[in-house]
């Protein structure tokens, strides 16, 4: 990397300092690579390590960079595409569904969840936890919400405990008449659970995608998945289901 006069810019220097570091990015380096510490990086582009901190933070929210445990901080790999479909009439666990069942807990969930669930705050409902990983790389964490209504012919019998009573509780849910699915996505910050399961930081950039599957004119289930956004571009279709497209070869875009 070269140095450059940032006195002059007319935008924040660490704003230009990471367009700096993009380029620098694209010629010299290649995925996986670790870059220079910070100190020497500051050294080098004569700024304060104030100002590196926040355009390499900035490179991490666009998913040019990651943090990694133990090793610093590496150049990403290309982000993996994530189509979202609108099609409006596939329930979770389907036959192309690519989520992996991980548990089932039956609990009282998160207030805004129960309010959209139209449940009591108190009452319990299936909480399935499921995953997702491309290339042997975890890329997404989701929950599932479940009212006990949606599934009342569910017993313990078929559902004893962990990914048996997860893909128990989906294979009910096939029964309900899907009316329809809205999505939400947001930009949040990793909690501690979904850090660990993505094997990311806590607070690392993720993106949510919250979806409502409608049935019986009401909310019969609530999914909150959260996506890796160093990682992940989200991209929405008309074609139904979800697919991820990936090419290693490729260097950091």
């Amino acid at each position: 990397m070269g140095t450059t006069q940032l006195e002059t810019v007319p935008e924040p220097k660490y704003w230009h300092l990471k367009t700096v570091l993009s380029e620098a990015l694209d010629s010299e380096f290649s995925v996986g690579e670790i870059l220079p510490n910070e100190r020497d990086l500051a050294a080098r582009f004569g700024v304060a390590r104030a100002t590196l901190r926040q355009a390499l933070e900035q490179l991490e929210l666009e998913g040019r960079l990651q943090r990694r445990r133990g090793v610093g901080t590496t150049v990403a790999p290309p982000r993996v595409g994530v189509a979202v479909g609108t099609e409006p009439h596939a329930w979770p666990g389907g036959g192309e569904d690519v989520w992996q069942a991980v548990d089932c807990a039956v609990a009282a969930p998160p207030a805004a969840v129960a309010a959209s669930l139209e449940t009591g705050r108190e009452e319990a409902v299936y909480t399935v936890r499921r995953s997702r990983v491309s290339h042997g790389q975890p890329v997404a964490a989701e929950l599932l919400y479940i009212p006990a209504s949606s599934v009342p012919e569910l017993s313990a019998i078929d559902a004893p405990s962990g990914p048996a009573r997860a893909r128990a509780v989906l294979r009910e849910l096939q029964r309900l008449e899907l009316e329809g699915r809205e999505s939400a996505v947001e930009l949040g910050s990793a909690r501690a659970d979904d850090a660990k399961e993505l094997d990311r930081l806590p607070g690392a950039p993720v993106l949510v995608v919250t979806t409502r599957f409608l049935a019986g004119g009401r909310t019969a289930a609530l999914s909150v998945a959260t996506y890796r956004a160093d990682t992940c571009r989200l991209t929405f279709g008309d074609s139904g289901g979800v697919e991820i497209h990936q090419d290693p070869e490729r260097r950091a875009s």
